[in-house]
This record gives C-alpha cells, structure tokens and sequence, in this order.
C-alpha cells in the first residue's frame, strides 16, 4: 500500500477571487489531505452527543458494549454459553447461557448470588494475574460437561456445579481455594490442585489427594510453572485421558529456580514473597510426566529423556488414547514430540521441529490430533506460519505463501476439510478460511472484506462462533454453519441509538493507514487517528507503540476508546508495527535475535522522521508512548535520539533482560551467560545519562511479570546521572493498572505531564 505524501492546496490568486466572490471556499480547502487510505467511517446514531470522559471510559457499561468472554458451545451443540460483564459493574461477570432451539438467554450462575465473596488465594491471584484478568471479578471461567448436562463453575475459590435448569450445587467450601478446576470427561469426578496437590472427588462427594504429601514446599503437582502460565500459554499442569481412566500429571520441583525477593507494596500495607522466579541465565524447574488412575494408583513415571534442562510445552491425550508430550531444549531451537506410551511410560520421538538459522520456535496451539492418527499441525519451516499435514512419517503442506495462519479452528475429518484463520488476503485482516486438505484445494475465504475476525468451532466442524469488528463496528457476535453462513446473531451489538458509543460516534474519528519502508526494504504498516484540524495549524503527536515480538498493533479491528479520547482532546494518534513483531513471518521477526533495542527502535524513527514531514503535525511536540515491551521502547528511544522526541512514557518496563525470565528472554536475546554483550546492549541502564527528555516513569508495586527492580534500577541509575524525571508508583496493582477509578487517573496524569512538558493538545 504505498503512502500518499500530504500537501498544501495551492490555489492561484485568482482562483481564490472567484471562489470569494461566489460565496464558496470549495475551492479553497480549510482541512488538510491526509495520507494513507481511510476506513469507514462511523454513522451517528440520532442521540445528543457528549464529550468523552476518562470516568465514562472507565465506568459501565463498557463504551465497547456487549463484551463477552469464554464463549462456547455444549458437547451436543445445543447450547452456546458465554461470560457477560454486568451493566453496572463492567467488571463483575455471570454465567450465561443461549438455547438455540427455543432461541432464549437465561442467566445461568448470578455471580453476586451465589458467590461466597470469599478472598482468592494468592496462587490463584497469581493465576488471573498471568492471564492478565486480575481486575476481573465474578466468574472468570468454566467448563462444560461431556454429556452437557452441566457445568463446573470456579467462584470466589470455590467450586459450583450448574445445571441447565438453573440449578446450582456447591461442590467445595474451603479457605484454601482450588485451582485448575476439570470434570473428567465420563462426567463422574472433579478435579483440582490444592496447596500444590492434585485432588480428585465423585461428583457432589469428597476430595481426595491423588498425588504424594511431599516433603518440600518446593514440589507442585498438577500446576503449570511460572514461565508455562506466564509466556507459554501453558495453565495446565493434568489432563485427563478420554475416557477418563487416566490422568497425565506433571510434577514440578521449583528448588533450583532463584529465590527474588517481590515486595508487594499495597496502600496500607507491605507483604514481601520470596517468589521462585527463573531470571534469564538462571535455572528453570526440574520437570516430570506422571500418569496415573483416578484414586492416584498405578503410577507411570514417562520418559522424557535424559537431559533435565528442558521445556514442556504442551501435553495432549489422542483420541485413539495415546499420549504425546512436546519437549523443547532450553535454547528453543528444537522442538521434539514424543509419543508416551501410558502403560509403560516408554517414549518414542515421533518428530523433530528446527528453528531457522538466527530464529526460534514459536510455541503453538494450532494442531489437532485425528482419528485415523494423522495430525494436523502448524509449523514455520517454510518461513511463514502454515499448516501441515502429518501421516505415516510423510509431511504434506496444506497452506503456503508469504502470509501466515494465525488459528486453527476445526477439523471435519468425514469430510477432509478444516477451518482456519489467517491473513492471506492482508496482513492487516483475520480472515475466516475452509480448506479441503484431503484432496489438496485452495483456501476459501469465507468472511467478508474490511473486518476483523475470530472465531471458533465445535469438535465436528460444523458450527462456527465467530466474532468480527473493524475500526468503525464494536465487536459483534453471531453464530454460522461451517460455509461461514450466519444463522443467528448472538450480540449484534449495533451502533444504533442504545448502545454506550452512541453518544460519543460524532467525534469518533476515522482510522487511517498506510505504509513506510524500513531500512532493509521491509514494509512497515502504520495507523493515523486525527482531531478535527484546521489549515495552517499544526498539532501534536501521541505515538503509542509496544515494539515486542509476538504483538501487533496496526490492523483493521476496533480499537481502545482510549486512542479516541487522545484525539478529542487534540492530539494525533499514531502506530506503527516494526521488524520483530507478530504476523510477517521468520525473515522479519527473526530482526531481533539477540539485538532486543536495535533494529525496533530504528524502525519506529522512521514513523517519527516520516511524521515530521507532515504539513500538519507539529514536529516539535511528538511524544512517544509505551507500556510494558513499550515502556522499554520509549526509554531506548529516548536515549538513542535525545531531542528527536518531545516527551516520553515508560510504564511498566523491562529496563533489564537478565531480570526477566528465561523462557521469553532467552527465546530472542540467548542465555545470557553465553552473549553478555548482547545483554549489555540491549539493557536501559547503561545510556541512562543520554535522556535529556521530558520523562515519565510508572509501574504497579506488586508487580510480578516484569518485577518493580526494573524501575528501580532504572531510576537509580538516572538519578546517579543526575536525570531528571517524573515517576508515578501504583500501590497493589500488578502489570495491568486498570479499574474503575485508577483507570482515571493512570491516564489523567499522562494527560497532565504532556501538559506540562510542552506537548499540550490542540493545534497551534
């Protein structure tokens, strides 16, 4: 998509008599032409229109409307079940279920009815806080039975049993909480860990301990790691087997792991943990696979070879009841998949996966095990993320080009076909995809142009739930057969006259994009939201980035209020996604390979050299905003180019690899015992003298993903260089600051210190 340089109207002398003397300006243009194209814009609903707030940002009902999370449909597909934010708290969420043969919602669990209110344990915390759904409350999962007769609900640290009538039966009632929650798939127990041990009740009976009392507190069964819940999309530590005689548990020793030391700082109080965290060039967990029997006898010790320095990455029952077990070396290079016999515990390599020279491997849950035991599964090998088929030993590619699938959905294996996401038809837009692998067809795209999708389907291929938005349309949800024909809406959530963005669609302003070329000729995609602008003014820039590999931020679904509400106040929104990040494939990701800071931050100048350019950008108040991988961005890039830049926002930021922890860091930046210097380069505290920018520094005290040292570390060394800077510190909140009222003033203070520091709103 190439880019459309913006430029004055130049209009003769003449031209502008004649339009004066007709009484018209049309010739004479007050806006300015902007570059890139242009997506839909928003019709407004026929409501009084309002000033968006940060309290109404913050408040209920979500400006997004219908929100729902965990949607899924019953074994017997007859039901579609979902969690629904209440619409006075858009926090608090219930259980709800939708009929479709009568076509009728009912609420199925009243999470404020049923709920105990008792205080979730702090491994549970720690759970929500990994799954970033530490502001939740209420239900925030659940799991359907395998004769969708009912459903294990987690509530407040216990557990509840919901029947379709509307029933609801306590299963549990204990202080010490129950994590990782299942019924077994003959519907006859409940599983779950407790205090590091995995328990097993008949259903509406009592739990008992399946695993051993262990001596030490460092021995967790049935729970995933920290690294495995944090970066591996890992949350399970057991599975049971299909027909529910077994159960695949991992057993955990957290001894060898760095004790650090985390201070939780609330507002009325300080707890300190000594938390078992794996910081890079550290040692991980001592990790096994057990297999035993419901009561906890006949166990079998599996055999995952004999190195010990190992990742498991995934676990998984076949359907024919054979067990697979994804081992990865500690450089993640390699990935092996090993075939367990649950019997005997022996082990089998079935196949071998291999980064690319200078890559990794991308960890994924895009795979699916058959029934005539081939196995669907997505893999890099050529460069891009594509699906392949494994059978009798022989791959078969089923997706190519220089595109990547991004979810695999469901597989009809009577049929031999499949569903897919991916951006085949743009790098900027989730399609929803049908191929017919059996007899090697071509994808069919089976959703529409100018939308955002998700979706996902039930275990035969024959109902889809698929989402869909675009920069113009909140999220909306309908339900389709499997040639993407939608039968029903389930939330429409049309912009009409009801919804909560109705009062604030007329000064929503139209996303635009365009394209940049790195330095290496990659394409880079960029996103541009302006305020209503006047010719001959300029206006400042609020460049938000995140940077990281595994994100990203430009494409066609509906975006944050928070960027619309930056641009009523008069500010230009900008993003652009640079080398390292998510969707482009090996080539262009692999940029970053132990040079975290380099190339990231040379790409986003190039963003802020193009909008300097810009008649109508005011080159002198750009100011760059980031959290997380983003909050390190704009300390790299403030220290790269002091000057280039306004103002910078640094929240919750990594300013130290060797203070995060292995499985992320040492993915892209290597062990750090073996590339000291790629670590040195890449840290924030070297340079910290070279800032001379207006500087804002925020972190939540109780932070355990990106740990507060690296602010403080940050900060002392800024301070011995005599820099000076802001700094906002939010007690009790961990990575997300987010809620009702703090929402307000995180971003009220960024609104404050722009103020400030010579970057006000509106043009000048």
């Amino acid at each position: 998509m190439p880019v459309t340089r913006s430029r004055f109207s130049r209009l003769g002398a003449s031209a502008m008599l004649l339009g004066f003397l007709m009484g018209t300006t049309a010739m004479a243009k007050d806006t300015y032409d902007l570059p890139g194209t242009q997506a839909q814009e928003m019709a407004v609903p026929d409501v009084p229109q309002k000033d968006l707030t940060l309290e109404r940002i913050a408040g209920s009902p979500s400006l997004n409307g219908a929100s729902p999370r965990a949607m899924k449909l019953s074994p017997d597909g007859r039901w579609l079940t979902l969690l629904r934010a209440r619409d006075d708290d858009r926090y608090r969420y219930d259980l709800w279920a939708y009929d479709r043969q009568v076509g009728t919602w009912s609420m199925l669990v009243d999470s404020e009815a049923f709920g105990p209110g008792r205080a979730l344990s702090e491994a549970e915390k720690m759970q929500r806080e990994r799954a970033r759904i530490a502001s939740l409350k209420g239900i925030v999962s659940y799991e359907w039975s395998q004769d969708a007769q009912s459903i294990l609900v987690p509530l407040d640290g216990d557990l509840f049993l919901a029947k379709l009538d509307g029933t609801v039966t306590r299963l549990t009632d204990s202080e010490e909480g129950e994590l990782n929650p299942a019924i077994s798939p003959d519907n006859a127990r409940v599983s779950f860990v407790r205090e590091g041990r995995l328990l097993v009740a008949p259903v509406g009976g009592e739990p008992a301990a399946v695993t051993p009392d262990e001596a030490s507190d460092t021995v967790h069964w049935g729970e995933a790691e920290f690294v495995a819940q944090e970066e591996m999309d890992r949350d399970y530590g057991y599975k049971w087997s299909p027909d529910g005689k077994r159960i695949a548990v991992l057993r955990y020793d957290e001894a060898p792991v760095a004790v650090v030391t985390r201070t939780s700082i609330g507002a009325g109080s300080t707890t300190t943990y000594d938390q078992r965290y794996p910081l890079a060039g550290t040692d991980n967990v001592l990790i096994d696979l057990y297999v035993i029997d419901p009561d906890g006898g006949n166990r079998i010790k599996a055999d995952l070879g004999a190195e010990r320095d190992i990742y498991i990455t995934r676990v998984d029952w076949a359907p024919d009841g054979a067990l697979y077990v994804q081992r990865q070396n500690r450089a993640q290079s390699r990935l092996d998949m090993l075939k367990v016999d649950p019997a005997t515990g022996a082990s089998t390599l079935v196949f071998t996966e291999t980064a690319e020279d200078g890559h990794w491997i991308n960890q994924s849950s895009d795979y699916r095990f058959l029934n005539d035991g081939s196995l669907i599964w997505r893999s890099e090998r050529s460069g891009f993320g594509h699906l392949w088929r494994f059978a009798d030993g022989e791959w078969t590619q089923l997706t190519r080009g220089d595109w990547v699938v991004t979810g695999l959905l469901g597989v009809d294996e009577e049929a031999g076909a499949l569903w897919f996401k991916g951006r085949m038809d743009s790098p900027l837009e989730d399609h929803l995809y049908r191929l017919d692998y059996a007899n090697g067809g071509a994808p069919e795209r089976l959703t529409e142009k100018g939308w955002f999708y998700g979706g996902s389907m039930d275990g035969a291929g024959r109902t889809m739930i698929v989402n869909r938005s675009n920069p113009a349309q909140p999220t909306q949800y309908y339900l389709a057969d499997n040639t993407g024909k939608r039968l029903t809406w389930l939330m429409e959530n049309a912009l009409d006259a009801d919804h909560p963005y109705a009062p604030f669609a007329a000064s929503h302003a139209a996303a635009r994009f365009g394209t940049l070329t790195a330095e290496d000729g990659s394409t880079l995609y960029w996103k541009m939201l302006t305020p209503k602008m006047e010719k001959r003014k300029r206006y400042p820039v609020l460049f938000q980035h995140y940077g990281g590999p595994h994100v990203q931020v430009v494409d066609h679904s509906w975006d944050s209020a928070i960027s619309q509400y930056f641009v009523d106040l008069g500010y230009i929104w900008f993003q652009i996604d640079n080398r390292g990040s998510d969707n482009r494939g090996v080539a262009f990701e692999k940029q970053i390979r132990e040079a975290m800071g380099s190339v990231e931050v040379v790409d986003q100048k190039t963003g802020g050299s193009w909008l300097k350019t810009l008649p109508f950008v005011d080159p002198d108040r750009i100011a760059i905003f980031g959290s997380s991988y983003g909050g390190y961005m704009t300390l790299k890039q403030l220290e790269a180019d002091p000057g280039f830049y306004a103002a910078g926002i640094a929240a919750s930021s990594v300013t130290k690899w060797e203070l995060y922890d292995t499985f992320y860091t040492e993915r892209y930046m290597g062990d750090p015992r073996q590339v000291p210097d790629a670590y040195e380069a890449s840290n924030t505290i070297a340079d910290a003298a070279e800032i001379s920018d207006p500087l804002l520094i925020s972190h939540g005290m109780s932070d355990d993903n990106v740990v507060l040292d690296n602010t403080t570390a940050m900060v002392a060394a800024m301070q011995e260089a005599n820099v000076p800077f802001e700094m906002m510190l939010y007690p009790g909140f961990g990575h997300v600051v987010s809620g009702p009222v703090i929402t307000q003033h995180y971003y009220g203070n960024i609104v404050r210190f722009l103020e400030q520091n010579g970057v006000p709103p509106g043009g000048r």
